[in-house]
């Protein structure tokens, strides 16, 4: 059967190409003809642990003729944060303390990692160059992540006999750390002096948090 318009004759009856891929498809009520729907993330969303980008769909509006789709990508990254405290009393000098303030990256990428670090300790006495100092520690790998070493605070003189000195001091331990995957981070704490003996030394991560940046 054979029909025409517009100058031109067409076959109603033709056959359809069976490869896989042909976009009709002839069947006993009529053609196929395939139509493609795309669905987007809803704000805050993921499909996936390994997402750090929403991909928004604005769908046509009904019968519209051509169908005309509008995409867009969100960074929607993934964070966390914590906080903890620790005192060193109870440990020996030169070695590092967690503080009870871990987080754990999720997936692999970069990530920001900030950690505002606060330290103090009591001096009595006869006690010379007392130091506490934090840092950040990759748990799952036993490494120290690079450049987080921070001197929280550093007393070099010598109290008087009878003289006490109290002091705290704070840094802001920070680096872009990439991981291969789920990786616990956690803050950790240390003390030192050169001579004497000091009390009532604390480390306090106050906040302790990440951002992934990329993929």
């Amino acid at each position: 059967m054979a029909g025409s318009c517009c100058g031109r004759t067409y076959r109603v009856d033709a056959p359809v190409d069976p490869a896989p891929c042909n976009a009709l498809t002839r069947t006993a009520g009529g053609l196929l003809v395939p139509h493609t729907v795309l669905q987007g993330i809803a704000p805050g969303g993921a499909v996936s642990a390994q997402r750090s980008v929403d991909i928004d769909v604005t769908p046509p509006a009904a019968g519209a003729c051509p169908e005309t789709w509008q995409v867009g990508a969100r960074l929607t990254p993934v964070s966390g944060q914590t906080s903890g405290a620790v005192g060193l009393g109870g440990s020996p000098y030169d070695t590092w303390v967690p503080v009870p303030a871990t987080l754990t990256l999720p997936e692999a990428g970069v990530y920001e990692l900030d950690a505002d670090v606060q330290g103090g300790v009591i001096m009595q006495g006869s006690v010379s160059n007392s130091i506490v100092q934090a840092r950040l520690f990759n748990v799952t790998a036993n490494a120290v992540v690079p450049l987080t070493a921070r001197t929280l605070l550093l007393f070099a003189a010598t109290p008087a006999a009878g003289v006490t000195h109290t002091l705290h001091g704070n840094a802001s331990a920070s680096a872009l750390y990439q991981v291969a995957g789920p990786t616990t981070i956690r803050v950790e704490g240390l003390k030192h002096v050169d001579s004497g003996t000091t009390t009532g030394e604390i480390v306090a991560a106050t906040n302790f948090r990440f951002k992934k940046v990329s993929d």
